[in-house]
């Protein structure tokens, strides 16, 4: 089992005749990712290899039965994409594009939940159900099936420790990152809701960072409401105060959002938390 996406999922690219979403769109397929098709406005008619370019995404979704698009636009022209797909009778849009104003993202997510859609992103490296469907620019190599469900608002610490766990023999349900800005589509508490959900995914690994409240919402989630178990890692526990540190969200306000209220939120809320990223694989056997 697995949320979101199984090897059923049919996906359209938003962007697919452009440099990311092009290389992308071939590397989800070669994945064996069920990739249907793909839109750029005025390039209606074309081909990338044997996938077939439409103007709109409605006349994408309606010539191929797409269910989720992917979004390889620049940020000046991805609101209007994420808008344009949640129009459509797609159930999922996952959105890459970093970039978006913090005020166009508020309307982004707001428009999305309006319609019903499940809006991943922005600036996320996408998810993956190994072994079945991956949508976004997780190294699909690295993966291997399993039952342990991971989220994360870091791209790259999600891959470290995605190879760890791999490494270690322990393979994954579906791996999601929802996105370092500060406001995004999915919070962890949605996510963590699904993986409580699935009986395929047996325990998760929550990968947060400095900056914002969503970890801590995520932790008295966790220990109101979830029976599976949890291991975390906590990004930035020595970043300066006030300062942006990578992700637009990590930044740092008052006693909130600093890696010691988060660790310290999850500790109190049953979860293990290690220090470092190889760590996680010790701590979901132990």
């Amino acid at each position: 089992m697995s949320i979101l996406v199984d090897g059923d999922t049919k996906v359209i690219v938003q962007g697919i005749t452009g440099r990311d979403g092009s290389f992308h769109a071939r590397s989800m397929l070669a994945y064996g990712t069920k990739v249907v098709g793909g839109v750029t406005p005025g390039k209606g008619g074309q081909r990338l290899d044997e996938l077939p370019v439409f103007d709109g995404v409605g006349e994408a979704v309606k010539a191929t039965g797409a269910t989720a698009t992917v979004i390889f636009v620049p940020a000046a022209f991805a609101s209007a994409a994420i808008r344009e797909a949640a129009d459509s009778d797609l159930s999922l849009i996952v959105c890459i594009t970093e970039g978006i104003p913090l005020m166009e993202a508020a309307r982004n997510y707001r428009y999305a939940k309006d319609r019903g859609k499940v809006l991943v992103g922005p600036n996320c490296p996408g998810l993956i159900t190994p072994g079945h469907c991956k949508i976004g620019i997780m190294p699909g190599q690295i993966h291997a099936a399993g039952r342990v469900g991971v989220i994360s608002r870091s791209g790259t610490l999600t891959y470290e420790i995605v190879h760890a766990l791999t490494a270690a023999g322990i393979g994954q349900s579906t791996c999601i990152g929802i996105g370092g800005d500060p406001i995004t589509g999915l919070s962890f508490v949605e996510v963590l809701e699904m993986f409580e959900r699935d009986p395929g995914t047996d325990a998760v690994v929550l990968i947060g960072e400095i900056g914002g409240e969503a970890e801590e919402e995520a932790a008295e989630y966790v220990r109101k409401s979830l029976s599976k178990r949890v291991v975390a890692f906590i990004a930035g526990r020595t970043a300066p105060a006030e300062k942006k540190m990578g992700h637009a969200g990590a930044i740092i306000s008052g006693s909130r959002g600093t890696a010691e209220s988060k660790i310290k939120a999850f500790r109190e809320a049953g979860v293990t938390v290690v220090d470092r990223p190889d760590q996680v694989p010790e701590a979901l056997r132990g």
